[in-house]
């Protein structure tokens, strides 16, 4: 995580041809960057840990914010992209799912299947709690569904990849996140084709922590790249309102062209580039999500956590269940006069002070995207 700021608040504004100079800060990347350095960090974010009860968002209280299913997933494999092990995954997940009256997911009863790239893959104790993440949530939102972990030796890209490209190349497997970002590189546009499927999985990543600026692979036209969002509760749990995270990653791509599906809907100033994101999912860790999470004997217990790290693994699970949250549907959809049926439209909030490209607005923004879910079914 370090090095990730670190090459963030290094970097320099690059000048992309055709952009107007009030557009340039939306394409900063570092100017010596390229993918040999590249180091995925996953972005996330612990608002309380190690309680001995859980608080923060419940499985319960997402699905009736997001209009989703109580159940769902059944015949699907969600995939999920981790670098490093976790040695008590499962053992965690077995806590979780005992306390919200979850089916059991464990590697007995083939709901849960742990793939290590390697032999002797080491212990890392942020990425142990990004996998816990990512699983429980995927898990709670899609409880019939298998879960995948594939397991990367390290953080850099060359390995994060080759875990990808298992998972990708697995026919089983119908959605993949990617709960883990860094800068966009040169090469980036070469790399397009380790985001898709021979089986057609669709390809979900978090848009990154920092606020605004784009990374990747989120940037990639392959991927669903999901920002965040704030949300408001009453103490019941209950909806308020839903606000864009000053979090959230988003802008232009410093590399990608603009796919089809968003020059068909007409995205404003994006002057023929990838918009990032796509779409949004409550991302602040002040609302964030119970995860309970074993780290010894004097620090088991329940955390708290946010980030649009969250977001991707749960976005793969609505696509699990509804098998319809696909790019070109999404965006015809929000192009479409029933747009309300499928997205909350988050119109308030911002991630910066870059304006046009920081400010939630109605239709699309590079802040949320086209909003937030409220169906499995687009």
């Amino acid at each position: 995580m370090k090095k990730y700021c670190a090459a963030l608040a290094a970097a320099v504004v690059l000048v992309v041809p055709g952009f107007p100079v009030g557009q340039m800060q939306i394409a900063s990347v570092e100017a010596s960057y390229h993918f040999a350095n590249y180091l995925g960090a996953p972005p996330i974010h612990i608002f309380r840990s190690a309680q001995k009860s859980p608080s923060g968002l419940t499985p319960l209280e997402i699905k009736h914010i997001y209009n989703l299913p109580l159940t769902g997933g059944a015949s699907s494999t969600i995939a999920l992209v981790e670098a490093y092990s976790a040695p008590t995954l499962e053992s965690d997940l077995g806590v979780f799912d005992d306390t919200y009256s979850l089916a059991p997911c464990t590697v007995k009863n083939k709901c849960l299947e742990i793939h290590s790239m390697g032999s002797g893959v080491a212990a890392n104790g942020g990425w142990a709690l990004e996998t816990t993440l990512d699983v429980e949530w995927a898990h709670a939102i899609a409880p019939q569904a298998k879960i995948l972990v594939v397991q990367a030796k390290t953080q850099s890209g060359a390995n994060l990849l080759a875990a990808l490209d298992y998972a990708a190349a697995r026919s089983d497997v119908d959605a993949i996140s990617i709960s883990w970002g860094g800068p966009e590189f040169p090469e980036e546009t070469s790399l397009d084709g380790h985001f898709l499927s021979a089986s057609g999985a669709a390809f979900f990543a978090s848009s990154g922590d920092h606020g605004a600026g784009t990374s990747w692979p989120a940037a990639s036209p392959n991927v669903v790249a999901v920002g965040g969002t704030s949300l408001e509760l009453l103490p019941s749990g209950s909806l308020v309102s839903e606000s864009a995270w000053a979090g959230s990653g988003g802008g232009v791509s410093a590399y990608e062209p603009e796919p089809d599906y968003q020059r068909a809907y007409n995205i404003p100033k994006a002057s023929g580039h990838r918009a990032i994101p796509d779409v949004a999912y409550n991302a602040n860790p002040r609302s964030g999500y119970a995860v309970y999470k074993s780290n010894g004997a004097t620090k088991n217990g329940w955390y708290v956590v946010g980030g649009t790290s969250a977001g991707a693994p749960q976005w793969a699970a609505i696509y699990a269940i509804g098998r319809s949250a696909t790019l070109p549907v999404m965006y015809g959809d929000k192009a479409s006069s029933g747009t309300l049926q499928y997205f909350r439209d988050i119109a308030s909030g911002a991630n910066g002070t870059c304006k046009y490209y920081c400010d939630a607005r109605k239709r699309y923004d590079y802040v949320t995207g086209l909003g937030t879910p409220l169906t499995v079914h687009f």
